[in-house]
């Protein structure tokens, strides 16, 4: 008879899960019995939050699932500021942990990794959280994992089984895995009335989420036919092709963008939550919808949070793109490039250039320098000043090619465990982890993951020596600035001791030179730069 943790593994694999992120402890170790014998590829962070952040990334990139294996107590609270990202992004993971003896749990006798409540720890940064009494129970909990994962909005679960069911015999499972169910669609009213506010509608804008990036097809349709001005949210970049011509790009907490929302006479929002780092990303509070709102997301709950509709639709994106298109009869070929619109954005995005600084100018001529270089490159970002221009202003040429930490729940040390996932996911895409120096000593460590994977991950290092963003707040409040000037560590002798390939770019040009060599190798490469030389002195 095999253990309930040889059939947790078996069924896994049966779901689909091909990666595997854990670092095996004594509580855990008979969930590793049977895995030797699925073809499940297993990954060890050096840290439980890095398990978190790898499957985090992993999903992004690929749209698909990965699973964590993670210990009792410590492994738990390890993992939670991942699940926490991971929640408020709407990524899914799977979270296995072990917790003690059924006769243990609630006693607080002390045992080894022992916590008071673990289902309760996690509840704020999971959809879901069960707790395996009885092996008889394992096939239909793990069929409402995966239910959930297929057809509602993804998240992480977490399932903990007490490490005497893990080792203890299984029961007997259903001959295949449980069926999943499907995304849910729009009802025929809700789509006839979205269509009929669409189809009169003057001036629309519409708001595109993350919810929506598997909708590229039916957006651009709906779009061009509307002749409708769109924004993207950090999660949608690569919706639409950079450039589109009715591209606001990701600027809607910028005065231009904000005011010709303003003064739309309707506004589409497709799954996004309309929240404040998306929306108000210097928190002034100046985000605004004037006209009628229509909102469409996956989960309904949300249709009533942050802005209320006039009309409210639970639906999948692509379903419900794709059916209004067919409701106003959108031709595939339907486009008006020179658009009255179009002209209009033209106006906005030039006034909106007229509003960088030295620095945004600098973090997008890197942007572009790493687009040049390596053209379908996915780029992983941490919270450090780069990635926050670029939360504005890069422009993505396919979806699940930029992700980062800075909007959400904004945690710091996810860059290059996140790129560590996508490059697991993504093999033959380079990979580019743009991090700061503050953020880096988060999660260096997860270096040497990359390079026990021969993993040729690029930890591109933003280093400006300390908390520089928090810095600037402090000084524009009249704060005194403590904690902020941290003591910054010799980044390429720490690289090189974990094994990895180091160098230094003293220009955009030799940037460019440094990516290539980088991709071409067969394992991880650090390379720095300073952010003083690049205002002062890079050409």
């Amino acid at each position: 008879m095999q253990t309930c943790g040889e059939q947790l593994v078996k069924l896994l694999q049966d779901y689909g899960i091909d990666t595997i992120f854990g670092i095996p402890g004594v509580h855990t170790v008979e969930l590793y019995r049977g895995l030797e014998q699925t073809d499940i590829r297993h990954i060890t962070p050096r840290h439980e939050q890095g398990a978190g952040f790898m499957a985090d990334g992993y999903a992004r990139a690929t749209g698909r699932v990965a699973a964590c294996f993670i210990i009792t107590g410590p492994g738990m609270t390890n993992i939670a500021t991942a699940m926490g990202q991971a929640y408020a992004d709407s990524i899914p993971m799977l979270v296995i942990s072990s917790t003690n003896r059924i006769r243990e749990l609630g006693a607080a006798e002390g045992r080894l990794h022992e916590l008071k409540n673990q289902r309760e720890l996690v509840q704020g940064v999971a959809a879901s959280s069960h707790t395996l009494l009885h092996p008889g129970d394992l096939s239909r909990v793990m069929a409402r994992a995966f239910t959930l994962f297929a057809s509602a909005r993804p998240r992480p679960v977490h399932i903990e089984i007490p490490i005497d069911i893990i080792a203890g015999p299984g029961a007997v499972l259903p001959p295949r895995p449980v069926a999943t169910g499907f995304k849910p669609g729009p009802c025929p009213a809700a789509i006839k009335k979205a269509a009929t506010l669409l189809a009169a509608a003057e001036r629309p804008v519409i708001l595109f989420g993350g919810g929506a990036a598997g909708a590229g097809a039916a957006a651009r349709r709906l779009v061009e036919h509307l002749d409708a001005p769109f924004t993207l949210t950090s999660n949608a970049k690569g919706l639409l092709p950079p450039g589109h011509p009715l591209s606001l790009g990701s600027n809607q907490s910028l005065g231009p963008v904000r005011e010709l929302i303003g003064g739309a006479d309707l506004v589409l929002a497709v799954g996004t939550e309309l929240g404040e780092t998306d929306y108000d990303f210097f928190f002034d509070g100046g985000f605004k919808i004037d006209g009628k709102l229509i909102r469409v997301d996956i989960d309904s709950e949300q249709l009533s949070k942050n802005f209320l509709a006039d009309v409210a639709i639970p639906a999948d994106a692509n379903l419900f793109l794709t059916g209004v298109c067919a409701a106003l009869e959108i031709d595939a070929t339907d486009s008006q490039p020179q658009s009255p619109a179009a002209l209009q954005v033209a106006a906005v995005r030039g006034e909106l250039q007229a509003l960088k600084d030295r620095a945004h100018l600098a973090h997008d001529r890197l942007f572009g320098v790493i687009q040049q270089t390596l053209p379908n490159a996915i780029v992983v970002g941490d919270s450090t000043q780069p990635v926050y221009s670029g939360q504005l202003s890069f422009e993505a040429r396919q979806t699940r090619s930029w992700f980062h930490s800075a909007t959400g729940f904004g945690t710091l040390g996810y860059g290059l465990p996140a790129a560590i996932g996508a490059q697991l996911g993504q093999p033959h895409c380079p990979v580019v982890a743009l991090v700061g120096d503050g953020g880096a000593q988060f999660s260096l460590g997860e270096l040497a993951c990359a390079v026990e994977n021969h993993l040729p991950v690029i930890l591109l290092l933003w280093n400006n020596r300390g908390y520089r963003e928090i810095k600037q707040y402090m000084q524009h409040n009249a704060i005194p600035t403590i904690g902020v000037d941290i003591h910054t560590p010799d980044f390429a002798q720490l690289a090189r001791g974990f094994g990895a390939a180091t160098d230094k770019a003293y220009s955009y040009e030799h940037l460019a030179e440094l990516l290539g060599q980088a991709a071409a190798r067969k394992g991880p490469t650090l390379v720095e730069i300073d952010e003083s030389d690049v205002l002062d002195n890079w050409q």
